[in-house]
C-alpha cells in the first residue's frame, strides 16, 4: 500500500469575519467566509475550495480515463456547480452538479460518443473526492457531448 500525506497550514487573525491565510504546496491563498454568509467574500472559501476540489479531481480522471481508453478528443471543459442549503441557521453543503463538454473529433463515431458517455459517468464514481464525499453531499452529472 502507498500513502501518499498532503500538508496544509493555515493562519486566522481574527474572529469570523477577519481574513485568513492558507498554504499547501503549489496552493497559497486569502480564505474568508463568502458575501453570500455574510462575511467579507475576500479570497477564497471552504465552499469553493470543496467545488474545486470535486471539480478538478474529476476532470483530471476524466482526461485518464478517455487517454487509457485512446479517446481522442478536441476539448474538454467543466462548468461545476456547488449548492449548498442553509435551514434554521446551519449550513449543509448539499450537492455538487459537474457539467463536462466533451468535444470529440469529427471523425468520431457513433461508439467513441457511447464511449464518451460511459467514461464521464464512470470517472464521477472513480474520482477520489467524489468518493470521499459521497453519501454526504449529492453528485449529479449533467454531460454534453459534441
Amino acid at each position: 500500500m502507498t500513502l501518499h500525506h498532503f500538508h496544509l497550514k493555515a493562519h486566522w487573525p481574527g474572529l469570523r469575519n477577519d481574513v485568513g491565510e492558507i498554504e499547501a504546496g503549489n496552493l497559497k491563498t486569502t480564505v474568508s467566509i463568502p458575501p453570500e454568509m455574510d462575511g467579507p467574500g475576500i479570497g477564497t472559501n471552504p465552499d469553493e475550495m470543496l467545488l474545486g476540489a470535486a471539480a478538478t479531481c474529476y476532470i483530471i480522471t476524466l482526461a485518464a480515463m478517455m487517454q487509457r481508453s485512446h479517446l481522442e478528443k478536441e476539448d474538454l471543459t467543466l462548468e461545476s456547480e456547488g449548492i449548498v442549503d442553509v435551514t434554521d441557521g446551519v449550513f449543509t453543503y448539499k450537492k455538487i452538479i459537474h457539467r463536462p463538454t466533451i468535444v470529440l473529433k469529427k471523425e468520431a463515431t457513433e461508439q467513441d460518443k457511447k464511449l464518451a458517455m460511459r467514461l464521464a459517468e464512470k470517472a464521477e464514481k472513480s474520482c477520489m473526492i467524489s468518493r470521499a464525499i459521497q453519501g454526504n453531499v449529492e453528485l449529479e452529472l449533467e454531460v454534453t457531448i459534441k
